[in-house]
């Protein structure tokens, strides 16, 4: 088949219509189509070509071809790009094809031309068997291809836009904060820059443009957001990325409800909720007891019952032992009709806490009055009927005993999350919405012996503890109480944020809380705390992790899904083999050497 020069439809462009957009509507219309080949067909000289683009895909027929469609069809790959000219038919019943949104008709070509061959692909986008993730994370632009993936790419630019409008229609000003930035204490490690202008120096990525957004809070703009790239040099999960797009946002002049309704607001323009939707709100403490984690799924009861004190005279040691510690026993309670396990599948349990801290998993079952195996020999009478006050019903009780109060809060929500996946208790079509505040000012490091910040150390403590915190005792510093909130929807949390300190007074005492001495704190924050000082409104913020926001409206539970170039979970890039080794002379330039 003979090259030539593309067809420039009047639009100018070089087609008319998309793939995916033909129906019985349009029959006898002539039409201009440019796509991938997804599949070809020889039907004893009935030659027919599946077409595709982003927008769907559409059989092409070559019966009143001009040209000799067995010679122009033969050896053209799949994945090559052609255009096509030809009129739109409708099909006949019996070749109507009820799994395309296009089955009901064909293009009938009267021109066609490959504008760009393929070599063999190393999987096919559109193929039925399903290539490894790492094949598809290192042809990537192939995997983008897909239905699914593209499917994904329109749904973020769908939320970005929505988010937008809702900001705007709040008269929030856009505003863009610097990549390149100053190294600061937010949690997580850094991303440097090494500058080659300043040897010996470095810029930070930022890992959020916390305090660039609190500057423009002291420079007036009264209503800020930015949806922004940030960088944390962290482990990384299924839910989590070194670089990851959040929607920032800043008011001055502010309260915690009015936080609270503008994120709602977002929510509801994002989500399928209903106008009516409200986000009730529970303590961390209550989150903590009930949940063992700040960050609830609540589609699902399973709720944690603290049982300590039933134990304390147990002849069962691993619990006695505990409750003498000081330390914690959690319980869940299975009910029968949530469904069962085999013995197999609860020693299993104990795999599910270690990584958590966790010894391992108690249990035994209640039926019909009697109670049998695990520890149902250290259960007394009087243990049993407190138990049956808090579940009367036949079933499971499972319990986590630890000296640590974390580790049994944090293993137990292990069980939890486990025991709902494998019974499949979440339903995954539901978004049970959180707002979880009353945050702990304060994290304390035992080995350490040290205060860290809950949050970040610009986060207000609660109002009316203010005078306490000002006194300065680091030991009644533990039980202080931020001025934070945070939104969680099917244990993930998709946004978080706090009032923020506009008292240089008060921020000062923060970072001495922290440890930091002046000269660190002039080092690392010295612009900040001057600026401070020229009247600074009362202001406070939130921001969305963006990434997560698009995986729960998607119904994934892959943000690599929602993102159209990520990194694999050890922070590598397949696709493009990066990060990579630099070039000498770079480095030279930069004055710098690696060390082995």
């Amino acid at each position: 088949m003979k090259q030539t020069a593309p067809i420039i439809h009047s639009n100018h462009l070089l087609k008319s219509h998309h793939c995916g957009e033909l129906r019985k509507t349009h029959a006898g219309k002539e039409v201009l189509l440019c796509g991938w080949v997804n599949k070809y067909r020889d039907l004893g000289g009935l030659h027919f070509l599946d077409l595709r683009d982003k927008y769907g895909m559409i059989q092409l027929g070559f019966e009143k071809y001009p040209g000799n469609a067995e010679n122009d069809l033969k050896g053209i790959n799949l994945e090559s790009v052609v255009q096509v000219k030809g009129v739109v038919n409708e099909r006949p019943s019996s070749a109507v094809n009820k799994d395309m949104a296009t089955g009901e008709v064909e293009v009938q070509v009267s021109e066609f031309q490959v504008l760009s061959h393929s070599e063999i692909v190393p999987f096919l986008p559109q193929g039925k068997i399903d290539a490894t993730e790492d094949l598809k994370l290192r042809y990537r632009y192939l995997d983008l291809r897909s239905t699914r993936l593209q499917s994904f790419v329109m749904l973020r630019s769908q939320l970005m836009r929505k988010v937008r409008e809702t900001l705007y229609a709040e008269e929030f000003t856009e505003v863009e904060t610097p990549i390149l930035y100053k190294t600061t204490p937010e949690g997580a490690r850094d991303y440097i820059v090494p500058s080659r202008v300043h040897p010996g120096k470095v810029y930070a990525l930022p890992q959020s443009p916390q305090t660039l957004k609190q500057l423009l809070m002291i420079g007036s703009t009264d209503r800020y957001f930015q949806i922004c790239k940030c960088f944390r040099d962290e482990d990384l999960r299924a839910d989590r990325q070194p670089e990851f797009t959040q929607i920032d946002i800043e008011v001055s002049y502010v309260t915690a409800e009015y936080m609270r309704t503008l994120a709602t607001k977002i929510v509801k323009a994002c989500f399928p909720v209903g106008d009516n939707f409200m986000i009730p709100t529970m303590s961390y403490d209550q989150a903590l007891r009930d949940y063992g984690s700040d960050k609830p799924d609540v589609r699902y009861g399973l709720v944690h019952k603290i049982v300590t004190d039933l134990f304390a005279k147990s002849e069962f040691k691993a619990f006695s032992s505990v409750v003498s510690s000081g330390g914690m026993i959690k319980a869940l309670f299975v009910s029968k009709s949530m469904g069962e396990f085999a013995r197999k599948a609860i020693d299993a349990f104990t795999d599910v806490v270690k990584p958590h801290g966790g010894k391992g998993v108690a249990w035994f079952k209640v039926e019909g009055g009697n109670i049998s195996g695990g520890i149902s020999k250290f259960i007394t009478d009087d243990v049993l009927k407190n138990l049956k006050a808090l579940e009367s019903e036949d079933g499971m009780w499972l319990f986590v005993a630890d000296s640590s109060h974390n580790v049994a809060h944090s293993s137990t929500d292990a069980l939890r999350r486990h025991i709902a996946s494998e019974l499949k208790l979440a339903d995954p079509n539901d978004y049970k919405f959180l707002w979880v505040n009353d945050f702990p000012l304060f994290e304390y490091d035992e080995e350490e012996g040290r205060l860290y910040a809950r949050h970040h150390p610009f986060t207000s403590p609660r109002k009316d503890q203010m005078a306490q915190f000002l006194k300065g005792n680091a030991q009644e510093a533990k039980d202080l109480y931020a001025e934070a909130y945070d939104l969680v929807c099917n244990g993930y949390e998709i946004a978080g944020g706090s009032l923020r300190i506009y008292d240089t007074n008060v921020q000062s005492q923060m970072f001495k809380y922290l440890g930091m001495s002046e000269e660190e704190v002039t080092r690392q924050f010295g612009f900040f705390i001057e600026a401070l000082k020229y009247g600074t409104p009362p202001h406070g913020g939130i921001a969305f992790g963006f990434d997560r926001l698009n995986m729960l409206v998607g119904k994934t539970d892959n943000i690599r899904d929602v993102i159209a170039f990520p990194k694999t979970n050890s922070a590598t890039d397949l696709m493009a083999d990066s990060p990579s080794v630099p070039n000498p002379d770079q480095l030279d330039e930069l004055k710098m050497k690696f060390e082995k």
